[in-house]
């Protein structure tokens, strides 16, 4: 006897949903939440249905990837990238993968490995844009990339005229340092830059700034080189300001890596963490959490930050609005700013 294959409306019955709910679905479209996507998901496999891709691809003309550009540091590999990029990069692959589309992955940093025509040649839907700020040749490639018809969703952009998504920078370094300040410190430095490309530094230094303020404390930016790598410029920024003599019992550093260099300094200085001084940084990379003392750190929602990234990109696609862009943040609270207990 021949078994029947279960269709669509098969996976409806069972998941309590309409047909037109299940092909959304299983096409990860935004539209569908989260739950009832997870659900027709696991229905369809408990019944053995499977979407014919190829039918699918022919009738919408789409291709079902999504191309993911890591951009570099000119002349450095992916072993050097930031940690936090890293995180961003999976989080993305997983938000797509669980909305029905592959991933094509590329690390790009100097102007002759440029590659960004994929929706052009076919080869994806749409581009995610990820990576370091600094790297201003790339960015202005994937800017005149965007003037065409291709669809991009970009974090890390020094062009606010992208699409983009970033994270909750301003409410989390008031997150930062109203926490140092309800820890009983008062005099905290900031390490971070108003003059670099990297939007996220200003707006973490004007929330810090705000909090201080209503606090009744005097804020107090250490500006750093930015032609050092990250933990260098923790480290110079600390020398800098113990040898200036200027009184100071915490710092928030802009990022994690800026954190973990200032760390550093401070113990080479046989100042203790968090007796002398207490630290926070910004980012959430896993190496903050294995740090002597483990660090302190604001955390964006990885899960959120790359399904927002996905959605965001995926609403492009089929010319929906969508206002969501900022990914909220939170407190891992650790040794390095715990002076109370």
């Amino acid at each position: 006897m021949n078994r029947q294959h279960p269709t669509s409306f098969d996976v409806a019955a069972a998941a309590g949903v309409s047909q037109s709910t299940v092909s959304r679905a299983l096409a990860g479209k935004p539209s569908v939440n989260e739950a009832t996507r997870l659900r027709v998901i696991e229905t369809a496999h408990r019944l053995r249905y499977h979407v014919d891709e190829n039918a699918v691809r022919l009738r919408t003309g789409r291709t079902g990837t999504l191309a993911v550009v890591m951009i570099c540091r000119a002349g450095e590999g992916s072993k050097d990238i930031n940690p936090f990029h890293y995180s961003l990069l999976g989080a993305v692959c997983a938000a797509a993968s669980a909305r029905g589309h592959e991933t094509l992955v590329s690390f790009q940093s100097m102007p002759e490995n440029l590659a960004g025509s994929y929706e052009e040649q076919r080869k994806a839907d749409g581009l995610i844009v990820i990576g370091t700020t600094v790297n201003t040749a790339a960015w202005r490639y994937f800017r005149e990339i965007s003037q065409t018809d291709a669809h991009m969703v970009c974090w890390g952009s020094p062009f606010d005229e992208l699409e983009w998504v970033r994270s909750d920078n301003h409410q989390g370094a008031r997150i930062a340092t109203g926490h140092l300040i309800d820890q009983g410190y008062s005099r905290i430095m900031c390490i971070a830059s108003r003059h670099s490309p990297q939007r996220q530094f200003d707006e973490r230094f004007e929330g810090y700034a705000e909090q201080m303020r209503e606090s009744n404390l005097e804020p107090r930016l250490i500006e750093f080189d930015q032609a050092l790598p990250r933990d260098e410029q923790g480290r110079r920024a600390v020398a800098t300001l113990i040898d200036s003599g200027e009184n100071f019992d915490a710092i928030f550093a802009a990022c994690d890596e800026i954190a973990l260099g200032a760390l550093h300094e401070l113990r080479e200085r046989n100042l203790s963490v968090p007796g002398d001084v207490g630290l926070v940084g910004f980012d959430g990379i896993r190496a903050g959490a294995h740090s002597a003392p483990p660090l302190s750190s604001i955390e964006p929602d990885f899960h959120v930050a790359g399904a927002m990234l996905v959605d965001r990109l995926l609403n492009l696609i089929l010319g929906e609005a969508t206002d969501q862009r900022r990914v909220p943040v939170r407190l891992a609270e650790r040794a390095s700013s715990q002076r109370r207990k």
